[in-house]
């Protein structure tokens, strides 16, 4: 890993630096800041109107996966790595790439200025508290910024409330307050401890709704609310959090729902070759999936 402050970037292709953007430093490599540059050029060529998330999710299958890629520093900086990704950062790197692209820009200081957005809450970075760490908390943030809405299906219809969003998970996420020696930037940390229970409180006790797994076999016409590049958020029952793995949905030529992901058990980024019914029904905890859309 190289840490670059924002202000002295001058790599290769990256040779414009936004004055706007005030990270005040970046952990990152050469070969991330190219290959950001390199995909977002490469998406000008696309034909209008096309799935910019898909796009981007499919130029990154093959990537290793590596989990804690963000947990590089004593202190929270923001880590671009696209080299090594786990389901988080597959999504917010995609996600990034999509809204630097809609801007029409290929300049690496945009991208990160907007994975800044999309990580942090309210989307300013302010210390390892202010990192969305709980996927309802990520939703809620990129809500309230107009990057993404939430589907969670219509009041009244025919087929049952809000269907297929018909069944309701109540939010507890307590798991890194009760357990902060599991990571490394907050077990000696009084005062992030302090924050993070906050977040917690901040997002305890509401409702969502998800669709149930039982549904998820369901083919593309029952599930019409769901679309290409839509990520897919696991709502699970293990004790104290909300979600346990994100991907992007694809409709595949079987006419099923399938996962796009960061994969732990495969170890790259993959396109599950099982449907996503069949992928829920090997991990028993996963109840179902929230819908968010890119807008």
């Amino acid at each position: 890993m190289i840490r670059h402050f924002i202000s002295i970037i001058a790599v290769g292709l990256v040779a414009f630096v936004s004055t706007t953007f005030q990270a005040s430093a970046i952990t990152y490599q050469q070969s991330d800041s190219i290959t950001v540059v390199r995909l977002l050029q490469k998406s000008k060529s696309l034909p209008q109107g096309e799935n910019l998330t898909l796009f981007f999710a499919n130029e990154l299958l093959g990537k290793p996966y590596v989990g804690k890629t963000l947990e590089v520093n004593p202190k929270e900086e923001l880590a671009v790595n696209l080299r090594e990704l786990d389901c988080t950062t597959l999504v917010e790197n995609v996600l990034a790439l999509a809204l630097t692209a809609k801007q029409q820009s290929t300049r690496f200081t945009d991208f990160c200025q907007n994975l800044e957005r999309i990580r942090y809450r309210q989307g300013k970075l302010n210390g390892y508290a202010s990192r969305n760490h709980y996927f309802s908390e990520w939703i809620q943030s990129n809500e309230q910024q107009g990057i993404v809405t939430e589907i969670k299906g219509k009041k009244g219809d025919s087929r049952g409330e809000c269907y297929p969003f018909i069944e309701t998970q109540r939010l507890n996420c307590t798991y890194m307050s009760l357990h902060p020696d599991r990571y490394p930037m907050l077990k000696d940390d009084a005062e992030a401890l302090k924050l993070i229970k906050e977040n917690e409180r901040r997002v305890n006790g509401q409702t969502v709704r998800y669709i149930p797994r039982r549904l998820l076999g369901k083919n593309r016409k029952e599930l019409a609310t769901v679309h290409d590049g839509d990520i897919l958020a696991i709502v699970t029952k293990k004790e104290g959090l909300d979600i346990s793995h994100i991907g992007f949905a694809v409709w595949g030529t079987d006419g099923k729902l399938h996962l796009l992901n960061a994969s732990q058990i495969h170890k790259k980024v993959v396109l599950e070759p099982m449907t996503l019914e069949e992928y829920m029904k090997k991990h028993p905890t996963q109840l179902g999936v929230r819908v968010i859309r890119v807008r």
